[in-house]
């Protein structure tokens, strides 16, 4: 018996149509460098995806040619990100933060004929672009600064493109969009992105046991847009016809509260560190911001650490804790508290520090030295993960990490217990062997962040002559607030295994992060590799000095 289903292509073309029709009034707002907001609609961004699509087809874009977008979060963002996918082209993100030879190479390596870039990152774009093959820069104006600048105008691009300029058909197994990984492990890979699993995952990002997603949401992306496509959430909104609202580059703690409160955003996304940020400030300052009640903080890139779920709980807001990579588009977990977990306060907070249960569609497993793992939460191994939106390989000739039947390997330690929640346990090469025994990193610094007196803490393995390795803390302090090493050290020892307990604690000023905010280990690592435990004085009260761990 043959079905009797249609046959209908799964591509952001239909999502930007279904945009412009029911919800072309929607607010986009954007905000610029200078604070002021730029307010267009869904109708406007539609127009000009539109426009976008013919000129690059003029331009002489092909099918399948990558064009490189180096931009902040705002309204012409967003025209890209469906402008270059209606052309038939990837939208290539890149990461601002990257060194300029690591731009270089990342779009040398993604064969970039075209790029968009903001005003204000031309300096940047200077710095890398005589070393690529980029054959024409288009420039969008958020300040009126360097009207004078030889490159082409991205509004005049807009305004002159044709109306009669057919556009290609589009297929949902073609490319759509491309990010890069961020080269912790070696060079960075990049991962091509199809129109199908772009759809698809924007499916499992407004499912309610997704991130819940709606059209009625207010939506903040704070991770930026080059960082595996703001996860996927301006894709997500753009299809359920969401106001989004895009905070441009200014990022700091009170900027974002002031923009979360001036828009009743319902839903804001980020990496631990941001929010970590915010609240300090609302602990600081409680009576400062009114945020719409029920707002929803999504939180990944990195564990969530039980303290920061009590703190925004405090303020009545609520973290969803989510897991996922650039290779899984990035949604592969979500940690919802399903109605059999015990009331328990101590009880829900332990499931809600889990990194979640898999969205439908995304397998996991756990594999260890004896073969797959059982669902018991105790047994760890190497997360292992499979679905319609998890990538299948790496551009070009980059080297893979696929099983023979297919999984791909995170690269990250985990269990599973019976209740299906998945629990990162570490990087497996950031967790630490101590005596032939296994150190998770990240819960000793979740558990460090619990201390009243710490802001941030990262916890690195350091070489030992007979143990091989051992724990060392870098703890950065809150503001006005004073500790000790052996006083940190007591205070896990309420909570680990002797052998867990850092040998020693060094209080610094910063910790250097990678270009998506989270830990540099490797930097902590190599400063101090030549780490040996010194006597505290009894009763020296440690600050934050002015050395960094960088």
């Amino acid at each position: 018996m043959k079905h009797t289903m249609m046959s209908y292509p799964l591509t952001l073309g239909t999502v930007l149509e279904r945009a412009h029709r029911p919800f072309g009034s929607t607010e986009v707002v954007s905000r610029l460098p200078d604070g002021a907001v730029r307010r267009v609609d869904y109708g406007y961004v539609h127009a000009r995806a539109r426009a976008l699509a013919s000129a690059l087809r003029l331009a002489g874009l092909r099918p399948g040619d990558r064009v490189a977008t180096l931009m902040w979060n705002h309204d012409d963002h967003l025209t890209a990100y469906f402008g270059i996918p209606c052309a038939g082209g990837v939208l290539h993100t890149l990461n601002l933060r990257l060194s300029p030879d690591d731009l270089a190479y990342i779009a040398n390596d993604a064969e970039d004929r075209f790029i968009i870039v903001d005003d204000v990152l031309l300096p940047l774009l200077g710095r890398f672009l005589g070393k690529t093959k980029i054959e024409r820069v288009f420039v969008t104006r958020l300040t009126g600064e360097h009207a004078g600048d030889a490159f082409e105008s991205f509004e005049r691009l807009l305004e002159e493109a044709p109306d009669d300029v057919p556009l290609p058909a589009l297929h949902e197994e073609d490319p759509c969009g491309m990010c890069y990984t961020s080269g912790t492990t070696g060079r960075p890979k990049g991962v091509v992105y199809s129109h199908r699993a772009i759809v698809l995952h924007s499916f499992g990002v407004t499912m309610v046991d997704g991130l819940g997603l709606g059209g009625r949401d207010t939506v903040l992306a704070v991770v930026p847009q080059f960082h595996a496509n703001a996860w996927g959430i301006p894709f997500a909104a753009t299809m359920v016809g969401a106001k989004q609202v895009f905070p441009g580059p200014k990022l700091d703690a009170v900027s974002i509260l002031d923009l979360m409160e001036s828009e009743s955003v319902t839903l804001a996304a980020g990496v631990p560190t941001v929010w970590t940020a915010l609240l300090d400030h609302l602990d600081r300052q409680p009576e400062r911001w009114s945020l719409a009640p029920g707002l929803r903080l999504v939180v990944g890139g990195s564990a969530v650490p039980e303290a920061l779920l009590r703190g925004f709980d405090r303020h009545g807001l609520r973290v969803i804790q989510a897991w996922g990579m650039t290779e899984t588009s990035p949604l592969g977990t979500v940690g919802h508290v399903r109605p059999q977990i015990p009331q328990d306060p101590d009880e829900q907070y332990a499931v809600r520090a889990k990194q979640g249960i898999p969205v439908p569609f995304v397998d996991v497993r756990i594999v260890a030295d004896e073969g797959e793992a059982a669902w018991d939460g105790k047994t760890p191994g190497e997360l292992e993960v499979r679905g319609p939106w998890v990538a299948a390989r790496y551009h070009g000739d980059a080297e893979g990490r696929w099983t023979a039947d297919g999984w791909f390997q995170t690269g990250d330690v985990a269990t599973i217990d019976p209740d299906g929640y998945m629990k990162i346990c570490d990087r497996t090469k950031d967790l630490i062997k101590s005596g032939g025994e296994w150190i998770s990193s990240v819960d000793v610094e979740n558990a460090l962040v619990a201390h009243p007196a710490v802001l941030e803490a990262c916890v690195v393995a350091v070489p030992h002559p007979r143990w091989a390795e051992r724990p060392l803390a870098v703890v950065v302090l809150r503001d006005g607030s004073m500790a000790t090493s052996d006083e940190l050290r007591a205070f896990l020892a309420e909570r680990f295994a002797k052998w867990w307990v850092p040998d020693g604690v060094e209080f610094v000023s910063s910790i250097p992060r990678t270009s998506t905010g989270k830990f540099q280990k490797s930097a902590v690592r190599e400063r101090y590799r030549d780490w040996r435990p010194q006597e505290e004085a009894h009763g020296d009260r440690a600050r934050p000095s002015q050395e960094s761990a960088r």
